[in-house]
């Protein structure tokens, strides 16, 4: 019988090669296959417009997207990616120190579905079935990347390691490093390569179409390929027609100044509630620090922070300053504070109070409005509160120092700290240029994700009869959703509703002629596209990103809402009116339309954030409400800031859905109750079994 390894030693002893460090971090993406040529025209307003067909079209190429398209073709099912930018997403370009993938927990005695499940939805205001969805679906989700080859750690016997996160009290989180959602769409395009699925890179989703004769459904999408640009076809327009479309585009990135999305990333909101589709939760969005995507846009998360590196701010005469002793009371109570951002690391209104872990957040959000620049420097302790002791490792709060003993991170500097936690998060800056081991790290406050979205079944179906919405396009993630869970929703949902599609392939659907929806698609681009319009993206870009941030971003000021509505609606008005102005750059078409769809959606967010405050809405998860008569005021080591008094969230504001639509002219607000986990019986083999069989299952509507 062979000795069971002492891995506590083993790993004390052991350090990662270059070749592992590079492998997880520096991650290749193969080669997509050429794009199929079009074999079929039609003519619309003057245009020669390409027309590709296939059962379901997938607009997104990241993790959620190919997810949908690989369980798509695995069932025979006829399926073609659309995509903006392959391996250009949140996806392939974002993560944090190591990134989290949220599943059930089955390293040692497994798990309770319903208790992750109210994990999933604790914040409320998200659908039940669907938290119990995501729980469920998660072990099956995280089996088959394994198959695909994500090299998700597990221990000698098999089980896969844990570590605690973000609103997350089990420890259900599990990661790759900094890359485990680029190597997540690695692996799945892989397999997508594997299996032939054709992927249209460069190809921008701008139009759905629509049937509008009998039933009202979704027939396609009109999309911009600079490439095809020719006399008779001068912007790229083609036409991918399918009976099942896939919305997998993310969030809406573009919306915020302070941004750690990807560049031109705007997602697929605007794109969907143009065409009538529903949207829920829109309020909902989180926030944190992060490094600007002005360099290399990153979370800082995790060990960037439970590292207790110094945190500081610079005035513009070069003058340093330990804002943070400011804050809090005592050194201990601040680097205790900053270890916990860590793993709380999306800004929560409550952790403003009884000096919690996002009084940190806004002292750095403080700094950046006065002018300051903010700094981590990972080569110095943090500086001691004046008057108080200086940092000592023997003064932690408990919590804090177990973790860095069982981390074997009891060390003397924030840099051997890191080292020890995580090499990873130090080469992957170094790939950057960025090197943390020498030079203190700029970073803000900024906008990560949007928890709300379109509305969706449990199939992940939205109210435009066959089109899905999932990921981050969908509304399906709580407002404190655990670190890692919107991973794992796009990965649970994406294999969904590639069953519910496959379970409808016998479908006749009564398509009398794409022409007039293409027709009309052309017409509304060709009224949006016009050369001489004062409607300039570059100015569309700033006043949105303006109002968003200062409105409706992490602080917001009751009173400042409904002017900013009022302005989001004049500029969506302005530019059905006037159009947008383009120019002749590879995406000056796309993104003048795809202003045109942000505007949109910018102001659906601010109709829903007017609708919630305005009926006494108070601070739901990662955004403040601040109100001179709210009930709570931030305290720091020099009182209280009752510039940001604000008010606590209401109890039944966490029963209610806020839902969004877009009539023609005007967004049309109503609400209702979150799906409730409808199962009235334990379900028994021999009576279910047949449910499956004949695709009942897949009928049942809720």
């Amino acid at each position: 019988m062979s000795k069971p390894l002492d891995t506590r030693s083993a790993l004390g002893k052991s350090s990662l090669s270059q070749k592992i460090l590079d492998a997880l971090t520096d991650v290749k993406m193969p080669r997509l296959s050429p794009k199929p040529h079009s074999k079929e025209w039609m003519q619309a307003h003057g245009w020669s417009i390409p027309v590709r067909r296939a059962r379901v079209v997938i607009v997104g190429s990241g993790a959620a997207g190919l997810r949908a398209a690989v369980e798509l073709k695995r069932r025979d099912v006829d399926v073609t990616v659309v995509t903006q930018s392959a391996y250009g997403g949140t996806s392939a370009c974002s993560g944090s120190d190591k990134q989290t993938l949220h599943t059930a927990n089955t390293s040692d005695r497994g798990d309770n579905f319903r208790a992750m499940a109210e994990a999933i939805g604790a914040g409320g205001a998200m659908d039940k079935d669907t938290a119990y969805i995501e729980a469920v679906g998660s072990g099956r989700a995280m089996s088959t990347l394994q198959f695909l080859g994500l090299p998700l750690p597990v221990d000698s016997y098999g089980g896969v390691l844990r570590y605690q996160t973000d609103h997350d009290e089990v420890g259900r989180a599990t990661s790759c490093g900094p890359r485990t959602s680029r190597l997540m769409v690695k692996v799945l395009a892989q397999e997508a390569i594997h299996l032939g699925i054709a992927v249209y890179n460069q190809t921008t989703a701008v139009q759905i179409l629509v049937q509008q004769e009998q039933e009202q459904r979704v027939i396609g999408v009109l999309c911009v390929d600079p490439k095809l640009c020719t006399e008779s076809n001068p912007h790229g327009v083609v036409a991918h027609l399918c009976d099942y479309l896939v919305l997998a585009a993310g969030g809406p990135g573009e919306l915020y100044r302070d941004s750690v999305y990807p560049r031109n990333c705007f997602g697929s909101l605007g794109l969907a509630l143009e065409a009538g589709i529903e949207a829920v939760n829109l309020t909902e969005s989180q926030f944190g620090i992060g490094t600007s995507r002005d360099g290399f846009p990153w979370n800082l998360s995790g060990t960037y922070a439970q590292c207790m590196p110094y945190v500081y701010s610079e005035d513009a005469a070069g003058a340093e300053h330990n804002f943070l002793a400011d804050y809090y009371r005592t050194t201990q109570e601040l680097v205790s504070n900053t270890f916990r951002k860590g793993y709380q690391w999306p800004f929560h209104a409550t952790r403003m109070l009884d000096f919690g872990s996002s009084l940190f957040d806004l002292a750095v959000f403080r700094e950046m409005q006065s002018g300051r620049k903010v700094y981590m420097d990972f080569n110095r302790n943090p500086v001691s509160v004046p008057g108080d002791k200086d940092f000592d490792l023997d003064r932690l709060d408990a919590d804090v120092h177990t973790y860095l003993e069982k981390s074997g991170a009891l060390l003397s500097t924030p840099i051997e700290r890191l080292k020890k936690m995580n090499p990873l998060s130090i080469e992957l800056y170094k790939q950057y240029k960025v090197d943390i081991e020498k030079h203190p790290l700029l970073f803000a406050m900024n906008n990560q994700h949007m928890n709300g979205g379109l509305a969706v079944d449990i199939w992940g179906q939205t109210s435009l009869n066959g089109c899905y919405a999932i990921g981050e396009a969908s509304g399906t993630h709580g407002v404190t959703r655990p670190g890692g869970s919107a991973l794992n929703s796009g990965q649970v949902f994406g294999t969904r509703c590639a069953e519910h599609i496959a379970s409808r392939q016998s479908e006749q659907h009564a398509v009398q002629s794409a022409e007039p929806s293409i027709e009309d698609g052309v017409a509304h681009i060709q009224a949006t596209l016009r050369e001489t319009s004062g409607m300039k993206p570059a100015a569309i870009k700033r006043a949105v990103q303006t109002r968003m941030s200062d409105s409706a971003g992490m602080i917001c000021r009751a009173d400042h809402i409904a002017a900013a509505l009022r302005e989001a609606r004049l500029l969506s008005q302005d530019i059905r009116e006037q159009g947008v102005a383009y120019d002749s750059t590879t995406f000056g078409v796309t993104h003048a339309l795809q202003w045109r769809h942000n505007a949109l959606a910018s102001e659906a967010i601010l109709s829903a954030l007017d609708f919630y405050v305005a009926k006494g809405g108070g601070s739901r998860g990662a955004r403040v409400i601040c109100d001179s008569t709210g009930e709570c005021v931030p305290t720091t080591s020099k009182g209280p800031l009752e510039a940001y008094r604000f008010r606590m969230e209401r109890a039944e504001d966490k029963g209610e859905q806020i839902v969004v639509k877009w009539d023609d002219s005007k967004m049309v607000i109503s609400t209702r109750k979150p799906r409730e986990f409808q199962q009235t019986e334990r379900p028994f083999f021999e009576r279910n079994w047949p449910h499956y069989l004949t695709g009942a299952i897949y009928r049942e509507t809720f």
